[in-house]
């Protein structure tokens, strides 16, 4: 038999053709299509083993007898799968009737890592890692706050994580990241203690109470089986807030207008613990209960905050303010040709009669009603028009200031007003006040009125966040709504020393927080006799977001000069540009080149005042590159978002 061979082309067009007659069926047409296969297993993530920002992602964990097992993922900031982990730590603070605890001698929760006996990091894969934290005294039934951190070892490229709050038990406190970040904003970029121990939630969400609660615990290491720390969370929240000793001598905490008895700053809930001789109480009440204090602590049914309030005085101030407020009618004229506006107090819808609460001698419901005329030009407060006036009562409860002579003459003229209920030893600064401003009117045709406009680049809360205690910063000035009421006082012409700060409204308060005015306005000297700095020095100036939350609109400043005597001691022929005068005040502390880039843009501080100084534009340029959006835009340097 012969056997024919054939080459390897031929063979393979031999088997192609056959295939392709067997494939066709009797109408020529090719079959139904086979079912898709499964995906293929795709490629290989990359790995590496160096990070500059590590990531933990957690997979699970688990509390078991004696231990907590943790599974995460590591990556870097490429997202890159990280390898080569050698080191991990591991601390829990167990819930307990007294709040949570994390003892150092292990008794109660527990602390470890990589470098302690029986402590085991396995990698299952590629940055895929087990930790296994023994702790004695953890069990299955087991409830508080767990917490991991990894990377950081000496002998690797793995920088340190951020501290991860793992898993939390509920209602271990009742306080909230918010309400810390309401004033610090953003505490990992702080300069206070403990910066990098701010921690994120397992969702990557910041929880900078619960991480500090893993240390600062509810009870105090000093105690019998006591925490890891000697401060608790609630004595930082109660006592150095308010004061604390630093280098053996007494510092001040947050020193105006803060009451710690506003518990509702901090605390979203009800507290948990009712006993005054318990952890929170025990800060500021004596142990040494008596038979009312014995009566709290046994009726656990009641609302701290609300007794502390009420205590403070805070909720009777806070009640008038919700229920009242005033009016403030346009200019007009009377038959004696003075300018006049009435003034009209409210409690809801219903109109209340001023001169039956108010008494000169100081004794009435009020303490104090008042008017003063202002100049405006160009939505912006120019001056005070006058500075005496005629009262009278019209009968239907509201009081009638006129004012016989008006000192700037300036083309627009408006009136704001003060009522203050009285309240405390002086009610200038303990009572509530209101402030209302009147429409603005043309003074060549009083019948010629527009809306009351002036440029507030604040929220209603910028102050009364800190400043919680419902009373005025002085002179009948409270602190609601973003010190609107100070503008009556403080504005572009109303040409103020403040102590020597700064200018107007904005720059005064930049500089009374973050300026030279911040010394200024503290109340403590040294032992050579200098102020020392305010509280407000312990936080961060770049935070604007703290008063600005909707941001700066620099091109929306009006482009006017501002009387600036403050900044040159008293000489009240100098005037500033405004953007300058509110950069500067922050700023001067490294004056030279700060003033110098300024200056040499147009802005000035040191300006000649001129008779119509509040109509000439200034020539400063600071908008055209430091405008939000900009390349060197405000919002590159300086925070706006929470």
């Amino acid at each position: 038999m012969m056997m024919k061979h054939l080459t390897k082309r031929k063979l393979a067009f031999v088997i192609a053709a056959a295939m392709g007659i067997a494939g066709c069926a009797d109408d020529g047409k090719d079959g139904q299509d086979g079912a898709p296969g499964e995906p293929g297993p795709g490629p290989n993530p990359p790995v590496t083993e160096v990070s500059e920002v590590t990531t933990v992602t957690m997979i699970g964990h688990s509390l078991e007898e004696g231990q907590i097992r943790y599974e995460f993922e590591v990556t870097n900031e490429d997202g890159e799968l990280v390898n080569g982990l050698a080191k991990a730590e591991a601390k829990f603070a167990e819930k307990t009737e007294n709040g949570v605890v994390m003892n150092r001698d292990g008794a109660i929760g527990g602390y470890t890592d990589t470098t302690k006996e029986g402590a085991v990091l396995n990698a299952l894969g590629d940055g895929h890692y087990e930790f296994i934290a023994p702790m004695p005294a953890v069990t299955t039934a087991s409830e508080g706050i767990v917490w991991l951190r990894v990377g950081g070892d000496s002998s690797t490229q793995i920088a340190r994580s951020q501290p991860m709050v793992v898993a939390k038990a509920d209602m271990v406190h009742t306080t909230t990241t918010e309400a810390c970040q309401s004033c610090h904003v953003d505490y990992a970029a702080s300069h206070l203690k403990h910066p990098s121990y701010t921690a994120i939630n397992a969702d990557g969400e910041v929880d900078l109470v619960g991480g500090c609660m893993v240390c600062h615990n509810n009870v105090s290491r000093a105690e019998e089986n006591g925490g890891y720390a000697t401060n608790t969370l609630q004595k930082i929240g109660h006592i150095n807030h308010v004061t604390r000793t630093k280098d053996g001598e007494e510092v001040l905490g947050f020193e105006k207008d803060f009451a710690v008895t506003n518990c509702y700053t901090c605390h979203a809930e009800p507290v948990m613990n009712t006993s005054i001789a318990g952890n929170g109480c025990s800060d500021c009440h004596s142990t040494d209960m008596s038979e009312s204090a014995a009566l709290l602590s046994a009726n656990s049914d009641f609302d701290a905050r609300e007794l502390h309030a009420k205590a403070a005085g805070i909720t009777e101030r806070a009640t008038i303010r919700a229920e009242h407020s005033t009016s403030l009618s346009a200019i007009y004229m009377n038959d004696l040709g003075n300018y006049c506006t009435d003034l009209t107090l409210f409690k809801g819808e219903e109109m209340l009669d001023i001169e039956a609460l108010y008494a000169e001698d100081g004794t009435g419901t009020l303490s104090y009603a008042s008017t003063y005329l202002h100049g405006y030009n160009n939505k912006s407060i120019v001056g005070r028009e006058s500075r005496s006036y005629e009262t009278s009562y019209k009968g239907d409860g509201s009081k009638t200031f006129c004012h016989e002579t008006l000192d700037l003459q300036t083309p627009q003229i408006m009136a704001s007003s003060r009522v203050t209920f009285n309240l405390g030893e002086d009610a200038g600064y303990d009572g509530v006040s209101f402030t209302s401003y009147s429409p603005v009117t043309e003074l060549a045709d009083l019948n010629n009125v527009t809306d009351y406009d002036r440029r507030h680049a604040v929220t209603t809360d910028s102050c009364t966040t800190c400043h919680n205690n419902e009373t005025n910063y002085h002179k009948n000035g409270s602190y609601v709504e973003g010190g609107l009421d100070c503008v009556a006082c403080h504005n572009n012409g109303q040409d103020r020393s403040s102590k020597n700060s700064a200018p107007g409204f904005g720059p005064m308060v930049h500089s009374m927080h973050w300026g030279i005015g911040n010394a200024l306005s503290g109340s403590k000297v040294d032992e050579d006799g200098n102020n020392v700095e305010n509280s407000a020095a312990s936080l961060n100036a770049d935070n604007c977001v703290s008063c600005h939350a909707e941001g700066i609109d620099l091109e929306a400043v009006p482009n006017r000069y501002m009387r600036a005597k403050a900044f040159h001691g008293g000489d009240t022929t100098k005037m500033a540009s405004p953007i300058t005068a509110n950069c500067f005040s922050c700023h001067e502390h490294n004056t030279d080149s700060a003033l110098n880039h300024m200056e040499q843009n147009g802005g000035t501080i040191d300006a000649e005042v001129v008779e119509d100084w509040y109509t000439q534009p200034t020539a400063e340029s600071c908008a055209t590159c430091h405008a939000e959006g900009k390349s060197f835009g405000i919002d590159k340097f300086h925070n706006f978002e929470r």
